[in-house]
């Protein structure tokens, strides 16, 4: 029969189809497995097959996961939409959704989910099958998210096609992966014309060196009374050009914000290498760069968007660095995006000149706080900068422009892409001629149709004339008659295609989200000048007269959403719709749960299982809150707790928090300074915290902390540095969510980490170690970090090194009478056992920490009578062995490159003193997540390996009539419960032949 159930680690999935064949298989266990089900359903009020199609089953805590995939059938690869928890110890549930996320968890081999007789086990077990056969399931860490999904498959060279893998053609349109290649610059210098110490730049525009016409620099002569700026040095600021394979920070945060739609020209002022306009123009977007050194026969030109990106914070000389900001200024037609360096952010190596520092690469670098490049913009342009990221920041020419980007920043920027709904009940087709023009006609003008209903969903509101651009409002109105006409073409279509509920639900939920949005706007205008309605942009002034009526009504609703923050039930409330859709983790005591001291108050609630956990942080539930978040006098009725997340999720939390967050914002800045921060329930305090390489480490340092006190109006910050060790950030995936890059690694970074707090390496509680505590640890176990890895160390140990708790390596691999012996006759040198193969001794450390220090913690010391047996000590024993077999050689290779044993993993034999080795056995069977496990007799020593195959298989090797042994395999059930009398030798049999026995 088929596997029923596909299990990964300890969890268990089934399909609800497969949950009367699996209790049937449960034997007695079965009314158990039904009496879970049915609590989780009782706890969480669901519906069988309608709201949850996939129960998962944990065997450990006994936890119950109902989870919901819509197109599990349809789709080969379904998608997670919901997911809700049931603990049977508390009682407590938490539920996660997926709906508004881009890159969902999907589910693989889901034909062991479903009963053995499904219809169409086979032809899920068949794509299953493909995938294998080209490597698509190696890296599990890649597999488990939709995104990092596809892009494997497209990797592979494949795509998916319904139930099928599709190899890519070459008339298919592909794009190729970036394959790392680039060309770097290793002049030692300028082009002759120019010396560096006259007017060179390199990604950046040194202006005081004045382009001829044409934008070309001018000669050496035209600089020549330039003084050097310091002895013996020349500024070669073209070195300070990177080769990039994705978009700068800067481009990356006008896309981010709606800029770079095809609506507006982008000139790069200071292009460098050019791979910022160069990718720009191969999406199809007009831009335009120029650099002194790397493109210098390029036009300088105005336009819409003008980037002067990572260029003023390499010019050494103050007023050539102001006159190089004003010209790209002047060139600005509607915004200019200025980026720097940011003080901190890196390690500045060099001698300190002028208000920077000299590097060892001959360049010069000003590093900037957020603070200082904000005045220093306002104070030469005149004109309030707005940070919108960390050492970015934006200075509006267009103040209309600049008023829309407000607005539109403190929207929450959700993508409109959802997933498909479950398929709708066929309709009968309406062929009729009208039907046909309506279909002709809505093709003639699909592309202006689709826009207009893309900014029907943006404004949640119906489009006014106002709304469109020129070309597109031109098009309807001569298509369909009048612009009014073509809107209601537009509204009979979609509810024709998509159903009426479905096109209502759509409209009502955008013109909530857009009044939220103009809510948290309104809200936070309090805290500036107020500014005349007529003076408002139009397209605000069109959603104020359309969701409030007037300006007045508008200001009072924005007043009360600020308000509301004063509201710590309001504010615990919008915590939890964030913690249930991904954004952040939560940390809540109830106030019944304080007064009561509620049993199940500390057990958490919160994470999935191995394939999704950490994308489910939903509600953790404390029995004690942190003493920053304790209840202040008067306050132990309140909710206390914290929602702690990544500071890329603001623009997407309910707009009550939104308020919350931009209001302590108003105290610090841009909270996009900081990489994580957390919203303090019921304290009125919003925390940031900046981290070292946030993304790029699995464990980040934290650098600094800062604390905004709203009902104080005051800040303290604190920082982390020499007398202050930094600390690890642990669990940084519950801080993250799918869409975040690196995720998938970081959560089974995670994963790991917390498999070693299981075995009682570690302990995570609290705060977790200290940075060089756990560094320490790690290393002792022969771990290390690497990036988003937790591997096993590469390089050997030194034999006297512990190996587990009790042993040495040493003691592994010098054991044995063939060892011993050979190591007597070679008293000068001795007999090198050593492994080559660093694996080895890693595998033999996994040996000793799962299986024989709980022995030896157990029982007592052991004694090794064989351990470790490279291929040289192989060849000296005598006697029968298989060393392809017993896994003695662990990682070991042979003279051809091949593995000795293909088995992998480590073995040894031992014996202890004065026990019987069949209840050792049987203990080993019982208590320790063995590999291979051989029994010779209550006096023998047994044999028994750790290794990736988990086999978990016992052999007895006991003698038969004849005296010799005989092989019999038994399952850990059968082997526990076998008798003493089964196990005992008779005397007839005692003396064996000498070749039987195993002489090590």
């Amino acid at each position: 029969m088929p596997q029923l159930g596909k299990t990964i680690g300890r969890r268990t999935y089934l399909h609800v189809d497969a949950l009367v064949e699996a209790g049937a298989e449960a034997g007695a266990d079965s009314q158990g497995l039904a009496q879970r089900v049915a609590a989780a359903e009782r706890a969480t009020g669901l519906e069988r097959g309608t709201q949850f199609n996939v129960v998962r089953l944990d065997q450990d805590s006994g936890e119950v996961g109902l989870l919901q995939y819509p197109q599990f059938f349809d789709d080969p690869f379904p998608a997670l939409r919901e997911s809700w928890r049931f603990d049977p110890r508390s009682g407590a549930v938490a539920h996660r959704t997926y709906a508004d996320s881009l890159n969902p968890p999907i589910l693989h081999r889901k034909e062991l989910l479903l009963p053995a007789d499904h219809p169409r086990r086979d032809d899920y077990a068949a794509l299953t099958a493909a995938a294998e056969a080209i490597g698509l399931f190696e890296d599990t860490r890649r597999i488990g998210y939709r995104r990092q999904w596809l892009a494997l498959v497209q990797a592979k060279g494949y795509r998916i096609d319904g139930h099928a893998l599709v190899p890519l053609g070459n008339e298919e349109d592909e794009t190729e992966p970036e394959d790392g290649s680039g060309t770097r610059d290793e002049q030692g210098g300028l082009p002759p014309a120019v010396s560096a110490a006259e007017c060179a730049t390199g990604s950046v525009v040194g202006v005081a060196a004045k382009p001829a016409p044409g934008g070309h620099l001018g000669s050496a002569a035209a600089c020549a009374d330039k003084a050097p700026l310091h002895a013996g040095w020349e500024a070669a600021r073209y070195r300070t050009a990177m080769v990039r394979y994705g978009f700068s920070a800067p481009i990356q945060s006008l896309a981010r914000h709606g800029f770079l739609d095809g609506q507006h020209r982008l000139f790069d002022y200071g292009c460098g290498r050019g791979d910022d306009v160069r990718g720009l123009r191969e999406n199809g977007l007009e831009a335009a760069g120029w650099d002194p050194y790397y493109a210098p026969g390029e036009p300088i030109k105005a336009a819409e968007l003008v980037n002067l990106g990572f260029v003023i914070n390499v010019i050494e000389d103050f007023d050539e660095r102001l006159e190089a900001l004003q010209r790209a200024w002047s060139l600005a037609e509607r915004l200019l995006v200025v980026s720097v360096m940011l003080a901190n952010q890196n390690d500045p190596r060099g001698a300190r000149f002028r208000d920077g520092v000299l590097t060892q690469r001959q360049t010069f670098q000003k590093y900037y706080t957020q603070q200082e490049i904000r005045d220093f913009l306002l104070d030469a342009l005149d004109e309030e900068p707005i940070p919108v990221a960390p050492g970015v920041l934006y200075v509006f020419r267009d103040k209309e422009a600049e008023q829309r980007f407000l607005v539109e920043r403190y929207r929450s920027r959700r993508s409109r892409l959802r997933d498909p709904s479950a398929p709708v009940s066929a309709r009968a087709p309406r062929v009729s001629q009208r039907r046909d023009r309506r279909a002709e006609q809505y093709a003639a003008f699909q592309a202006p149709l689709e826009r207009l209903w893309d900014q029907w969903l943006n404004l949640g509101r119906r489009p006014e004339k106002a709304d469109l651009v020129s070309e597109d409002l031109l098009a309807l109105s001569e298509g369909f008659g009048s612009f009014n006409k073509a809107l209601r073409f537009l509204e009979t279509e979609q509810r024709e295609r998509l159903g009426d509920d479905a096109v209502s639900e759509l409209l009502a939920r955008a013109e909530a989200e857009r009044v939220a949005d103009l809510e948290v706007y309104l809200a936070l205008l309090q805290f500036e000048r107020r500014r005349p309605y007529k003076q408002l942009e139009a397209g605000l002034q069109r959603d104020i007269k359309a969701f409030f009526g007037d300006y007045q009504r508008a200001r009072t609703a924005g007043f009360a959403r600020l308000m509301q923050i004063a509201d710590v039930e309001a504010i615990a409330d919008a915590c939890r719709s964030a913690a249930e859709h991904g954004l952040g983790w939560l940390e809540l005591e109830e106030a019944a749960d304080v007064a009561s001291g509620w049993p199940g108050a500390a057990d958490s609630t919160a994470g999935d299982s191995a394939a999704h956990r950490g994308s489910v942080t939903g509600t953790s539930v404390s029995g004690r809150a942190s003493t920053e978040d304790g209840p202040e006098r008067g306050l132990e009725a309140t909710p206390q707790g914290s929602l702690t997340l990544h500071t890329s999720l603001v623009e997407q939390l309910p707009a009550l928090l939104r308020v919350y967050i931009n209001a302590a914002a108003v105290l610090y800045g841009d909270v996009h300074n900081a990489d994580l921060l957390k919203i303090h329930i019921g304290s009125g305090k919003l925390t940031l915290m900046r981290f070292d390489d946030f993304d790029g480490r699995a464990l980040p340092r934290m650098l600094e902390r800062v604390k905004i006190k709203l009902r104080e109006q005051d800040v303290d910050v604190f920082g982390y540095g020499e007398l202050f060790e930094p600390p690890f950030l642990y669990r940084k995936s519950r801080f993250i969510n799918e869409e975040h890059p690196g995720y998938p690694e970081q959560v089974a970074f995670d994963e790991a980490l917390e498999r070693l707090e299981a075995q009682g390496l570690i302990d995570l509680s609290g705060y977790g170690p200290p940075a060089s505590e756990l560094l320490a640890i790690l290393a002792r176990h022969r771990w290390e970090v690497d990036g988003l890895e937790l591997r096993r160390m590469q390089t050997p140990p030194v034999l006297d090194d512990p190996c587990g708790q009790f042993l040495t390596f040493r003691d592994l691999i010098e054991c044995g009478e063939t060892w011993q012996r050979l190591a007597s006759e070679s008293e000068d040198t001795g007999f090198d056992n050593r492994p080559k193969q660093v694996a080895s001794y890693n595998a033999l450390l996994e040996l000793a920490e799962q299986v024989l220090d709980p022995v030896i913690d157990w029982f007592g010391m052991i004694e090794l009578t064989y351990g470790f047996c490279s291929p040289a000590l192989a060849r000296q024993i005598p006697g029968r062995i298989d060393p392809k077999r017993d896994q003695h050689a662990a990682h070991e290779r042979n003279r051809l490159g091949n593995l000795v044993c293909p088995r992998l993993g480590a073995a040894v034999d031992f014996i202890i003193a004065d026990e019987d080795m069949r209840e050792v056995a049987q203990w080993v069977a019982a208590n320790t997540p063995f590999d291979r496990l051989y029994f010779y007799g209550a006096d023998r020593p047994i044999h028994v390996s750790y290794g990736p195959e988990n086999a978990r298989q016992i052999v007895t090797m006991l003698p038969g009539p004849s005296g010799r042994l005989v092989p019999r395999t038994l399952s850990a059930a059968e082997f526990s419960a076998t008798e003493r009398a089964s196990f005992e030798i008779k005397p007839r049999v005692l003396q064996q032949p000498r070749s039987l026995q195993r002489r090590r």
